[in-house]
């Protein structure tokens, strides 16, 4: 039986350092938490494994004091070495049934999926606990094409699972996302590379809590 740890709702904070004007991960985890935000994946692609593990211990530890789930993009021995409480992977990584196996019964498993035939297939899987949906909008911070709004909205209708809107979202369009019944919803280079992150997720947060 496995023991799940909740997929919280609202904003879905991912580190992006390459966004984020000279703030570090660590420095933008912090003004993300202090706006509210209950759940951070370190997603980290430019930095060598030790640098990752050693900046993924202390948002693994800031997110542990402030009761924030802490989610590992791609790199599943980073997870298991700093304790995470899941992994992010995407179409191309390990198939989430296999993570599953190294991770074990009760941790998280988020899966990217691009379309209805991914995500018919991840629903169906019960090893994948979140679906991310898009990326829903142009994106710099992915290469894969836009989906669209179909594919978020054949989600919302079809797939009874927990999932984040993600690519492209900004705070001129995420009340399109809102008002199509979107719950947990993610922007990178919009909240760290905001001048006040802080006050850049509270105000995104009054949105969804309306």
């Amino acid at each position: 039986m496995r023991n799940k740890i909740e997929i919280p709702l609202g904003i879905y904070g991912i580190t992006g350092e390459n966004f984020a004007n000279g703030k570090t991960n660590i420095e933008c985890v912090e003004a993300m938490i202090k706006g509210g935000i209950k759940i951070i994946q370190y997603r980290e692609k430019n930095k060598s494994m030790g640098k990752k593990l050693e900046e993924a211990r202390v948002i693994r530890e800031i997110c542990r004091k402030n009761n924030v789930v802490f989610i590992v993009n791609d790199n599943i021995d980073l997870a298991l070495l700093v304790d995470a409480d899941g992994v992010h992977v995407g179409q191309d990584d390990l198939p989430p049934s296999e993570v599953r196996k190294l991770i074990g019964d009760n941790k998280i498993i988020g899966l990217s999926t691009h379309s209805p035939e991914q995500g018919k297939k991840a629903f169906e899987n019960p090893d994948v606990d979140y679906i991310g949906v898009g990326p829903i909008f142009p994106t710099t911070t992915k290469d894969t094409a836009p989906v669209g709004l179909e594919y978020l909205d054949y989600v919302v209708e079809n797939l009874n699972i927990p999932f984040v809107a993600i690519g492209g979202i900004k705070e001129h369009n995420i009340d399109r996302i809102i008002e199509r019944g979107a719950k947990r919803i993610c922007l990178v280079s919009d909240i760290v590379g905001a001048p006040n992150i802080e006050e850049k997720v509270k105000f995104l947060r009054s949105k969804l809590e309306k």
